[in-house]
């Protein structure tokens, strides 16, 4: 299966006094990026219970090489995996501009790794929920 993938603007601000974007906004970056798959991709393919609730069960972060602010922004690159009942985990590599000019990103040399724990949500209730198959279904196109 296709990782899905999501070029994500990086923001002037979002640099540190060293001239690298902050750790904690690189988590946005993820962030970002993520939305792109879980709710624009999912209410595209007609999945809209995403957008109902998740939350963050857990975030692994391992930052490779600094991120500098680029008018090219950075690419997300990421996978479905350990889909289960009610969890999942989205895999991230964050890729750089390879600074050949053509819009191609550094793809032998990702600055950040990353995975996020995902879990269902049902905010009326306020519980956690099971994985509709129609989520599961979804979340397999991109299962590595």
């Amino acid at each position: 299966m296709a990782p899905y993938v999501n070029d994500v603007a990086v923001r002037w601000s979002d640099q540190d006094a060293y001239g690298h974007v902050n750790h904690a906004r690189v988590v946005t970056l993820l962030e970002d990026a993520r939305t792109g798959l879980l709710f624009d991709a999912a209410t595209k393919a007609g999945v809209a219970a995403f957008e109902a609730g998740l939350l963050v069960a857990s975030l692994e972060v391992a930052y490779k090489r600094p991120i500098a602010w680029t008018p090219a922004g950075v690419r997300v690159v990421m996978t479905a995996q350990d889909v289960r009942a009610a969890s999942f985990r989205v895999a991230y590599r964050l890729l750089l501009p390879n600074g050949a000019g053509d819009g191609s990103f550094d793809e032998a040399k990702p600055a950040v790794t990353a995975s996020t724990q995902l879990v269902p949500y049902d905010l009326a209730t306020e519980r956690p929920r099971r994985l509709t198959a129609e989520e599961r279904e979804f979340l397999a196109g991109y299962t590595t």
